[in-house]
């Protein structure tokens, strides 16, 4: 006889549990910390250090007044988005000096979220170019910092030179709903990407 409850029946076995790897990337000071903490479900493992002369001249810390450290190894944290789907997120250092990193991160990703300042656009140049050399389906995120210049998607897009087939959004890295929203548009354009590349090499006929 069966005295399992009804939720311990319906309940996943852990062999049907899927985990899935999403990077998030962007340069210095876009958010990126911030947004693995506000989503994560666990203590969020950071490798913060106070920040040195040795980034001066390197990365441009007058438009994000009050920082004082920065991410030099990585961010981590996890969310569970379904009873079946676990997501893991890494966090990218943001100074340049540390990208040498990143290869490594994003090894076994399904997919990534790029974020953006509109404080500084030219920024965002240098982790779009990566994400598509390396062919990881990815989107843009549009952090809206307090004060920061408002634009519609379709100018970040177009001053960016983002492809029409990649994803791009607005959110706030501080809130969790906000979040949530973001890593749900990266897990279903890696899956859209994955269907199109697999349709594409199924020969017809």
């Amino acid at each position: 006889m069966d005295f399992a409850s009804s939720e311990e029946r319906t309940r996943p076995h852990p062999a049907e549990i899927t985990s899935a790897k999403i990077v998030v990337a962007g340069g210095f000071g876009v958010g990126k910390t911030t947004l693995v903490g506000a989503v994560s479900e666990i203590e969020p493992l950071t490798t913060e250090a106070v920040m040195t002369v040795a980034g001066q001249g390197i990365d441009d810390a007058s438009k994000v007044p009050g920082k004082e450290s920065t991410t030099v190894a990585m961010d981590f944290g996890r969310i569970t988005m379904a009873d079946d789907l676990i997501l893991y997120l890494f966090g990218t250092p943001g100074q340049t000096r540390f990208w040498f990193m990143w290869d490594e991160l994003i090894r076994g990703a399904v997919g990534a979220a790029v974020l953006v300042d509109t404080r500084r656009l030219t920024d965002a140049f240098a982790p779009l170019d990566y994400f598509e050399n390396r062919h990881l389906p990815y989107l843009v995120a549009v952090n809206c910092f307090d004060g920061a210049p408002r634009y519609e998607p379709e100018e970040v897009r177009e001053a960016l030179a983002i492809p029409a087939r990649v994803p791009l959004v607005m959110c706030d890295a501080r809130h969790r709903d906000s979040v949530k929203t973001v890593l749900i548009s990266v897990v279903e354009h890696a899956m859209a990407t994955l269907v199109a590349e697999h349709e594409r090499a199924t020969p017809v006929g």
